[in-house]
């Protein structure tokens, strides 16, 4: 027993060391596979991924110089609350990670952190349901590059949206128990570790009574704009540091595609997809298929490069795992994830239940939408 624990403790030790040995080791000896793999990976993501999300990437980053996030949170905590279980703020999150996509959302959660606009419990359920993929990419990549086709790309859109605010309901559903405890708790939180003296005013002119409210919130904006940090003369600062901050998140994206555009190449090269595949083949999933969604399950961008490359008349097929693939997003987003949120110790379960649930759902939804709308001309055909 006392041997058993050693190895096991050995294992764990040399793991990390393993694995990125036989990596070196793979990457020389597939190493004319690799380079193509990588050439491939740095194509998709220059044509595709680059045009879609960087200059939203500067968007948000511009936005976050701004009291847009209290002042959003304040008109929707109405509703955020009830449905969510999180601070109004959340809905900024949740927008910019619509409108932005990966990893908007997880950013700007970070900064709720470091701010104190939510508790912990929150952000972790937070990263569940505001990290999402962009209309652009969807739409522009995902329907009308790879599909040649917007109204597909509609469809994954929408579905994509009614999947992650059905798994934010859900989680919010769950978390009701303690929400009496965690909303004293936050909120107290919030106010005590607030850094912005603008916010602190308006908390203030939040929580007073009486019936000049709409003189108070007067002073209050007047104050938070009179003694915010930025004005006309910082412009050239903030647009510097926003386009490093979104140049430095387009590369991270990039650098992950080119990194698991080349371990799926290595897959290939040692025939651990097509074996996997073979095995799916048995539960009556098709290889080229299962093939697919492997490698979706590993980074997204190929994945559903790979599902629209499926030559096969069940179109309809391929929108249903691409909408699978777009909810759960792959390893190598939920790595981007990890590596933002890791800086304040979040928990990643609660993110990687959301985003599986998010996928199913997803699916679903696709599978209702193109089962009951006619007019679409996708058919739906039993494998």
């Amino acid at each position: 027993m006392k041997l058993r624990k050693f190895f096991v403790f050995i294992f764990k030790k040399n793991l990390l060391t393993t694995i990125f040995t036989l990596f070196l080791v793979f990457l020389v000896v597939f190493s004319n596979t690799n380079l193509f793999a990588a050439r491939n990976g740095l194509t998709l993501w220059a044509k595709n991924v680059v045009p879609s999300l960087f200059p939203f990437f500067i968007a948000t980053e511009l936005l976050n110089y701004t009291n847009l996030p209290y002042y959003l949170g304040k008109l929707t905590n109405k509703f955020m609350r009830p449905l969510f279980n999180v601070p109004g703020e959340g809905s900024y999150a949740f927008i910019m990670g619509i409108i932005s996509g990966y990893p908007v959302g997880a950013k700007i959660i970070n900064k709720f952190i470091d701010e104190g606009t939510c508790s912990k419990q929150e952000a972790e359920r937070m990263l569940a349901f505001t990290n999402n993929s962009g209309p652009l990419f969807i739409i522009g990549t995902v329907g009308i590059s790879l599909f040649g086709d917007s109204t597909i790309g509609i469809i994954l859109f929408v579905t994509h949206i009614l999947a992650c605010l059905t798994v934010g309901m859900i989680f919010g559903f769950f978390s009701r128990k303690d929400s009496k405890c965690s909303n004293s708790k936050s909120s107290n939180f919030r106010i005590n570790k607030c850094q912005s003296h603008c916010r602190n005013i308006n908390i203030q002119n939040r929580t007073q009574k009486g019936k000049h409210g709409w003189k108070r919130f007067y002073r209050g904006y007047r104050d938070t704009f009179n003694n915010t940090s930025y004005n006309i003369s910082d412009l050239g600062s903030i647009l510097s540091v926003s386009i490093t901050n979104a140049i430095s998140t387009i590369l991270l994206i990039g650098g992950f595609i080119v990194l698991f555009s080349i371990i799926i190449s290595i897959l290939n090269s040692l025939n651990i997809i097509d074996s996997i595949s073979n095995i799916l083949s048995y539960i009556n999933i098709p290889s080229e298929f299962g093939q697919c969604i492997l490698t979706g399950l590993l980074e997204l961008t190929n994945g559903l490069n790979s599902v629209s490359c499926i030559h096969t008349k069940y179109m309809s097929i391929q929108i249903i795992i691409s909408a699978f693939l777009l909810g759960f997003a792959g390893l190598s987003i939920f790595l981007q994830i990890f590596s933002i949120a890791s800086k304040n110790n979040l928990s990643m379960k609660p993110y990687l239940i959301g985003k599986l649930l998010q996928g199913f759902i997803a699916g679903f939804y696709t599978f209702i939408i193109l089962n009951n709308f006619d007019f679409l001309y996708f058919d739906i055909t039993s494998l």
